[in-house]
C-alpha cells in the first residue's frame, strides 16, 4: 500500500512540475519575440554583430527579469516601456495594431479584385474590338487584289 502511495505521489509531483525550471526554453521564446535595438532588425537571440552594444545588455536584462520571476507578459511590457514598442518581434493584436495583422489581407483582397476588373475590361473591349466587320468596298477589293499579285511566286 505504501508503494502504490509513494508512487501516486511521485505520479502527482512529476505532473506538477512538468516543465518547471524550462528557462532555456523560456528564454528562447521571449528572446525570439524581441528586436535587437542596434539597428540590423533581427530578432534579439539572433542579432550577431561583433561587438553589438544592445544585443548583450538586451540579453542580460531579459535572464535578471526571468531570475526575478517576472510573467512573460510583464517582461516584454518592461521592454516596451523602456525601448519602445518597436522592440516587440510582431505588433500585438490589441488597440490600433490590430491594423498591421488585417492591412495585407485587405491590401492583397482589393489587388486581386483591382486585377480580376481590369482583365474583365480587357476582354470586354477585345470581344467588341473584334466584333467590328470591316467593310468589303471596292478600294479595298484592289488592295488585296495588288497583294495577291505582289506576292506570287
Amino acid at each position: 500500500m505504501t508503494r502504490v502511495a509513494a508512487l501516486a505521489a511521485l505520479s502527482f509531483m512529476l505532473i506538477l512540475f512538468l516543465g518547471a525550471g524550462d528557462d532555456s526554453a523560456r528564454f528562447d521564446r521571449l528572446g525570439h519575440k524581441l528586436m535587437c535595438r542596434c539597428g540590423c532588425n533581427q530578432v534579439l537571440l539572433e542579432c550577431n554583430h561583433v561587438g553589438c552594444e544592445y544585443s548583450e545588455k538586451m540579453r542580460g536584462e531579459l535572464k535578471e527579469a526571468m531570475l526575478r520571476g517576472d510573467s512573460d507578459n510583464l517582461i516584454l511590457q518592461s521592454f516596451v516601456q523602456k525601448y519602445g514598442p518597436t522592440v516587440l518581434a510582431a505588433p500585438t493584436t490589441t488597440g490600433f495594431n490590430r491594423v498591421a495583422w488585417i492591412m495585407p489581407f485587405v491590401a492583397l483582397s482589393g489587388g486581386l479584385l483591382l486585377v480580376v476588373l481590369v482583365v474583365r475590361a480587357w476582354n470586354r473591349r477585345r470581344s467588341a474590338s473584334a466584333a467590328v466587320v470591316i467593310a468589303n468596298t471596292p478600294a479595298l477589293d484592289g488592295f488585296r487584289r495588288r497583294a495577291r499579285e505582289e506576292t506570287e511566286i
